[in-house]
């Protein structure tokens, strides 16, 4: 079966433009003018990926994207206005699963939804509890929580899931695996979603935050995921 994108745009040339380049590359493609289209005409249909533009008239992408993550698996990918990062970060907040920003290149548009099908098809169905891991599967434990990483699924104590975005398990994994080690939010980025940013950017705050309230027992006064004021984070597996 192919997979399918969806691409929710009011600029019917992007969404032809778009729709052309990816058939091409062997997906099957979903148009929709805005996010009414798609709450009429995408309800029931299987979307691996959904393209969002943010600013549409009517109800935005933001809002479309919530709606998305609390009905399934689909990996969303944000497309926001250059100089709006609050876009950005609202959309992160929600539970995005990456972003670009307007105009985007076609290639980088197709690696950044090759990325997130990789994230999206490695994790199980949201809700969905799977058996122990086995013996030679790669995990971490912190406290009693259990990170396995073969699987891509974080379970508590009595091996029940800790449902994580795509996202959040590639930074808790990059954070996980390089214990006790200070790492910036540029480093954070490049080992977790395989992107060189700014430093001052703070999108990885916005995931650390969201980290912090599934896992910490209290997340105000964080025992596993620390920050180092003015150098990054650090992820402390004994809690100290």
């Amino acid at each position: 079966m192919k997979t399918t994108v969806a691409i929710v745009d009011d600029e019917e040339h992007l969404r032809e433009a778009v729709g052309e380049y990816l058939e091409l590359q062997g997906f099957e493609v979903l148009s929709f003018r805005n996010a009414q289209a798609f709450r009429e005409e995408g309800a029931g249909k299987a979307i691996d990926v959904a393209v969002l533009d943010v600013a549409m008239p009517g109800e935005d992408g933001l809002s479309l994207a919530r709606f998305i993550r609390k009905s399934g698996s689909t990996g969303i990918i944000m497309a926001t206005a250059a100089g709006r990062p609050i876009d950005r970060i609202v959309g992160l907040e929600i539970g995005a699963d990456d972003y670009l920003v307007k105009p985007y290149e076609l290639r980088e548009l197709l690696a950044r939804i090759k990325s997130v099908l990789r994230r999206v098809k490695a994790a199980p169905p949201v809700g969905q509890t799977t058996p122990a891991a086995a013996p030679e599967s790669r995990s971490l434990r912190f406290g009693t929580l259990v990170l396995d990483l073969d699987a891509r699924r974080l379970v508590d104590g009595s091996g029940g899931p800790i449902e994580l975005t795509a996202m959040e398990f590639d930074l808790l994994q990059a954070l996980a695996t390089r214990p006790n080690r200070v790492l910036s939010r540029g480093q954070l980025q490049e080992f977790a979603h395989g992107r060189t940013v700014d430093e001052s950017d703070r999108s990885i705050d916005i995931r650390v935050t969201r980290l912090r309230k599934k896992i910490e027992p209290d997340p105000e006064h964080p025992r596993f995921i620390k920050t180092v004021r003015g150098e990054g984070y650090v992820f402390v597996p004994g809690g100290g």
